[in-house]
C-alpha cells in the first residue's frame, strides 16, 4: 500500500497537575483495576447518593418555608397521569407546562380568558394576573373592570391550575408567549383559546372529537369577524356562524366547547355588533352561553 506522510507534526503534550489523576478503565485486561479500586468507587458513589439526599430534603424544606408544599400530592399524581399518559401515547414525554405570558392592549380585550375562567371553575383553574406594561398610560374603565371582574372568581387550589401573566401593552396584536427559553409568540385571541383547549380540562379537548373540524371552522370564522372592516362582511360573517349554530344548543353540539368561547368573546370584543343584527337563533344561543360564562 501507498505511504502516507503524516499531516500534523507531533506535539510534546503537557499535562496539567493541578487535577487528580485517574486511572485507565478501558484498560485491556480487567486485572489492571485492583479490588481496592473497586471498592473506592462504590464508597465515593454511596457518599454523593446521601449528599444529593441531603441536598433534596433541603429543597423540601425551602419549597415548605415558600409556601409551595401543596403541589407535592398534585405533582405525584400527574407524574403518575403523565407516565400513563406516555404509554396511551405511543411513548411520547410530555412536558410540564410553564405560567404563561399574554401581551394584550386594552382596547382590544381578551374575554376568553375571563369567559374560560368561570366556564371551567369546577374543572380547571386559570390563575390570571394583570400588569401594565410602561407604553400604556391608562388602560381605561373597560379594562379596569375586566381586572375587578377576574379577582372576583376565586382560585381553587385543588384543581389543576395555568398561572396567566396578562400584560397590557402598546402591541398590534394580543400575543401569548408559553416558553421562557424561546421566544416563539402565538398571535391572535382564537389562537390562544385553540392552546388553551389542548391543555386545559379534557371536557373541553376537541381534538378526537368528531366536531374537531366544524369547531376549528367556528374559530376560524371568529378570526376574520374581528377583522371585518365593513357592515357588508361583518354581516356576512354572522350569517356564517347563523348557519354553523342551526338548530344546535351550542356550536360544539350539546354541550359547550371553545367554539362557544371564541364566538362569546368575539361579540364582546364588539360593541357596534348589536342584538338587532343577531338572528333569534344567535340571540338564544348568547343567553345560553352567558349562563355559563358568567359575562
Amino acid at each position: 500500500m501507498y505511504e502516507m506522510k503524516t499531516l500534523l507534526p507531533q506535539f510534546d503534550i503537557q499535562l496539567p497537575t493541578c487535577m487528580y489523576e485517574m486511572k485507565s478503565l478501558t484498560a485491556v485486561n480487567s486485572m489492571e483495576i485492583s479490588d481496592d479500586d473497586a471498592q473506592a468507587v462504590i464508597l465515593r458513589q454511596e457518599k454523593i447518593l446521601i449528599q444529593l439526599n441531603d441536598l433534596k430534603a433541603q429543597l423540601a424544606d425551602i419549597r415548605v418555608s415558600l409556601g409551595l408544599n401543596e403541589r407535592g400530592p398534585r405533582s405525584s399524581h400527574m407524574a403518575q397521569s403523565s407516565s400513563v399518559a406516555n404509554v396511551l401515547n405511543g411513548g411520547l414525554r410530555e412536558e410540564s407546562l410553564y405560567d404563561i405570558v399574554i401581551n394584550g392592549h386594552p382596547k382590544f380585550i381578551p374575554y376568553a380568558l375571563l369567559a374560560l375562567k368561570n366556564a371551567w371553575k369546577d374543572l380547571y383553574t386559570l390563575d390570571v394576573k394583570t400588569f401594565t406594561h410602561s407604553t400604556v398610560s391608562d388602560i381605561g374603565i373597560e379594562a379596569k373592570d375586566f381586572e375587578q371582574a377576574l379577582k372576583l372568581m376565586t382560585v381553587n387550589a385543588l384543581n389543576p391550575k395555568i398561572n396567566i401573566n396578562l400584560i397590557w401593552k402598546n402591541c398590534e396584536h394580543t400575543e401569548m408567549i408559553s416558553s421562557p427559553t424561546m421566544y416563539v409568540p402565538i398571535y391572535g385571541e382564537v389562537n390562544i383559546i385553540r392552546y388553551l383547549g389542548r391543555v386545559g380540562p379534557r371536557e373541553y379537548r376537541y381534538e378526537d372529537s368528531p366536531l374537531c373540524n366544524e369547531i376549528d371552522a367556528v374559530l376560524d370564522v371568529c378570526y376574520q369577524l374581528l377583522r371585518c372592516t365593513t357592515p357588508k362582511n361583518k354581516t356576512k360573517m354572522l350569517i356564517a356562524l347563523h348557519n354553523r349554530l342551526q338548530n344546535q344548543q351550542y356550536f360544539g353540539g350539546s354541550t359547550m366547547s371553545v367554539a362557544d368561547i371564541g364566538v362569546y368573546s368575539s361579540l364582546k370584543r364588539m360593541p357596534d355588533i348589536t342584538d338587532k343584527d343577531l338572528t333569534p337563533v344567535l340571540l338564544e344561543w348568547r343567553n345560553r352561553a352567558a349562563k355559563v360564562t358568567l359575562i
